[in-house]
């Protein structure tokens, strides 16, 4: 990592622990700063945190004292904590900057950087541009939203290497240098307005992803919302990406991808399924071309790649019926993907975390739908829906009581599909923990069905 000396002696707080903020603690340790560690929750039993005091870091949990602010040069924000709490409006009146862990990780990164974002895909995206450079001589390290702390994985990388870092608008909030060589945003929808407030700053937060590029460096963007880009300020080079026309960077025609003009691949020998996981590997071509891969790790790739866990991944087949978790799909966008990529009968488990939006994006893809297990804040919403369309119901208290509810509704040629359309936080931790009980509880109900 680079030899960086701005940290030394400046007092730094990390708002939020978690695993990024244990890491950005002993990144600071390690830079020559005095860190304090504060989180509104309780630390008590936290391994996390008794380590960091054992290094020598202050450690405060369950408020947010504004007194912690006095002293503080510099305040490294998780990124869910939203900016309107007291203590962040107090630090941004004081004139105290506030980033989040990804600027840190920029700091000290050596290499060049691919930064991805995007309403809808950019985890897929993220794990095929992995994929791709794992196929090739060049190294690139996964780090951001994928589950990598970017500030660790920073320390690791040589001057060489890429870091390829999934970014959410959060993070983008908190970037102030933050300068990615490779820019993509896979596309920009409605989400996060309970976080964000409006679709405006939720669109702006995304927008921020290029706007410390040069000419020197590329922004990959989605061809049908250029719209989008109209009335910013970009320096870099804009390359498009394109499923339905050509376009100066990756698209298909007559069923083939091209990169600009370079035959890439026939789409029939694309094993990774649906529609709209086109769009994903248009990006991820385009983005691995700009780097220098050549196009035989592109195209092994291609050809072996077959999805990530949680989004749209095939369970098991059981007495005919099969079973997809799609628990990633947070939003009304990802599940009308996986709502269209079943020409069967479609026993829906939807519902989670009411974040304000509707579902009328979901009416001209719930055809096939032949019966919703509805669970979560949003089951009100969810039966207004279902009423509207025509389509039977099941209120079920969770996701395993929802597998357990379809056993007694589906028969051979139909197809179980979790998409819940909404976040998973008002029952579980994460959207795998809530994919991970959809696997467990399939395999329940498949051995006592045998």
């Amino acid at each position: 990592m680079k030899n960086v000396t701005d940290y030394q002696g400046q007092h730094v707080l990390v708002l939020g622990l978690a695993k990024s903020g244990y890491e950005t603690a002993k990144l600071l340790l390690k830079l020559g700063a005095t860190v304090v560690v504060n989180d509104g929750g309780s630390l008590e039993t936290s391994e996390d945190a008794q380590a960091l005091r054992t290094l020598g870091v202050r450690v405060i949990d369950q408020g947010h004292p504004l007194s912690l602010l006095d002293d503080t040069d510099l305040i490294v924000k998780n990124p869910g904590i939203p900016y309107q709490i007291e203590i962040l409006q107090e630090a941004s009146r004081r004139s105290i900057p506030i980033i989040t862990e990804v600027e840190l990780a920029y700091r000290i990164h050596e290499g060049r950087t691919i930064a991805i974002t995007g309403t809808n895909g950019k985890t897929t995206v993220t794990s095929l541009i992995g994929d791709m450079f794992k196929q090739s001589d060049v190294k690139g390290h996964l780090s951001g939203n994928i589950g990598y702390v970017a500030s660790k994985v920073a320390q690791e990388t040589a001057p060489e290497d890429y870091m390829l870092t999934e970014l959410s608008s959060f993070q983008l909030m908190g970037i102030q240098t933050y300068r990615p060589h490779i820019a993509i945003i896979t596309n920009i929808y409605s989400a996060h307005l309970d976080y964000h407030g409006t679709q405006d700053e939720y669109v702006r937060a995304k927008l921020n992803i290029f706007k410390n590029q040069t000419a020197e460096d590329f922004l990959i963007f989605n061809s049908d919302q250029k719209a989008l880009l109209d009335d910013s300020d970009i320096k870099s080079q804009v390359i498009y990406f394109s499923t339905s026309q050509e376009t100066n960077g990756s698209y298909i025609k007559a069923d083939k991808v091209y990169f600009r003009d370079e035959f890439i691949i026939d789409v029939k020998d694309i094993v990774l399924p649906g529609k709209h996981n086109l769009e994903n590997v248009l990006v991820s071509v385009a983005a691995c071309k700009l780097a220098g891969l050549h196009n035989e790790a592109i195209i092994k790739t291609l050809t072996t790649f077959k999805g990530i866990s949680h989004r749209l991944e095939f369970v098991t087949a059981h007495n005919g019926v099969r079973y997809y978790n799609d628990s990633k799909a947070t939003n009304t966008l990802a599940a009308s993907f996986a709502l269209d990529a079943f020409n069967e009968p479609v026993h829906w488990i939807c519902g989670g975390l009411d974040r304000g939006n509707g579902f009328e994006d979901l009416d001209r893809h719930v055809e096939r739908v032949k019966r919703m297990y509805i669970v979560g804040k949003t089951t009100e919403k969810l039966k207004l829906f279902a009423d509207q369309h025509g389509i039977m119901y099941t209120i079920c208290q969770d996701v395993k009581d929802a597998v357990n509810q379809t056993a007694d509704y589906t028969k051979a040629g139909e197809v179980v599909l979790l998409s819940p359309a909404c976040a998973s936080w008002d029952q579980y931790k994460t959207f795998e923990v809530r994919g991970d009980e959809f696997i467990r509880q399939v395999g329940v109900i498949c051995q006592m069905n045998d």
